[in-house]
């Protein structure tokens, strides 16, 4: 039977709009109808705006101040501490009409503010549908766990665990949700330009994917680059939008600065290990690509948390200073045992399809 949903993405970086459209497209496979819908979109005019420019800035420029925002708002822990409730008020009635207008038989929250909304509407009863959460963050924050929501979709059982525990309500480990083109293995890829780029900008050294997200955030990044280059690897500085930094980047000898990067199932195929910094959609799609993972200068907040808890889960490894990157990313660059017990754990996340058991929430059998 045919559903309409509701999708609920933010434009925060990329990694809320990355999930909200392979999850649409895995329900419009499904046979069912899907409308994505900014959440920002719905708060008053500019508050949208604002709250996006301020997560930025407090990201890039005062990463203390953006910690302790995290840990007085969002931080797992007991007791009670401010919530996003007065924030999550303002967008309730233009929710409410999106879902009458759409006819919806669900939504779906891949933001933890989304979540927020829907979890309080359905606890007041003011949305009369199914409401299901994706938690796209390996650390579940507050943020994300609200016991008015039907269900919570984790990356981990361990996470899922951590949603069960703080609302009651039912949760699971479907795992990160990813284009397949991260996963497919053609003879046609185009990974092949990659390698050629790479073999010409510098033959025999491993090239070595350096994450900074869509806004080209963290610490030391140019520093990490050139420690890389110094231990003899390729640093592919991955800039996002930050056009400053790729500029500066590209004035560093050894490291190859890339703006915006269309082709990531691509150039993940064609490098030896991705360097992450906030275990985000970039780590979770180089899972689904079978490339090693390390965890190095995190950003602040849930970013540490995420890739501590990535780590933790045995998905990704770990590194510590400059020596203990370059000596972490040599061991996993080579073949052998341990990068590929490293990428078949990686392979192990991917559960279940989120799509399906989102369809299974409305009662409606999914197609085969």
């Amino acid at each position: 039977m045919e559903r309409r949903f509701v999708v609920l993405s933010a434009s925060m970086g990329a990694g809320h709009d990355a999930v909200a459209r392979e999850l649409a497209r895995r329900l419009r496979t499904l046979g069912h109808d899907v409308l994505v819908q900014d959440v920002l979109a719905l708060l008053p005019p500019g508050t949208g705006p604002a709250l996006r420019s301020f997560y930025r800035a407090s990201v890039r420029h005062t990463p203390r101040l953006y910690a302790g925002i995290y840990a007085t708002f969002l931080a797992p822990g007991p007791g009670p501490r401010p919530g996003s409730s007065p924030l999550a008020a303002l967008a309730e009635r233009r929710l409410a009409e999106v879902v009458r207008r759409w006819r919806a038989d669900a939504v779906v929250s891949t933001f933890h503010l989304a979540a927020q909304i829907t979890g309080r509407m359905r606890e007041r009863g003011t949305l009369d549908v199914p409401s299901a959460v994706v938690v796209i963050d390996f650390a579940v924050h507050r943020g994300w766990l609200h016991p008015g929501n039907d269900l919570h979709l984790c990356l981990t059982e361990a996470a899922a665990a951590t949603a069960r525990r703080a609302t009651g309500r039912p949760a699971t480990a479907a795992g990160p949700v990813v284009s397949p083109q991260f996963g497919a293995e053609t003879a046609g890829s185009p990974w092949y330009p990659w390698r050629t780029t790479f073999a010409r900008r510098a033959p025999g050294r491993p090239p070595v994917l350096l994450s900074a997200g869509a806004w080209g955030v963290g610490s030391g990044l140019l520093a990490t680059a050139q420690a890389l280059a110094r231990g003899g690897f390729l640093p592919v500085l991955l800039c996002g939008r930050d056009e400053r930094l790729r500029h500066r980047a590209a004035s560093v000898h050894g490291v190859l600065a890339l703006g915006w990067v269309r082709d990531m199932p691509g150039l993940m195929a064609a490098c030896r290990v991705l360097v992450d910094n906030a275990a985000g959609q970039t780590a979770v799609q180089a899972l689904a690509a079978g490339l090693p993972v390390v965890g190095h200068r995190p950003i602040p907040g849930h970013g540490e948390e995420g890739v501590r808890e990535m780590a933790a889960a045995g998905l990704s490894a770990y590194a510590s200073g400059p020596g203990g990157l370059v000596a972490e990313v040599g061991r996993l660059a080579q073949d052998g045992p341990e990068r590929t017990r490293l990428i078949d754990r990686g392979r192990t996340a991917f559960a279940a399809d989120a799509a399906r058991l989102i369809a299974d929430l409305t009662g409606s059998p999914a197609r085969s």
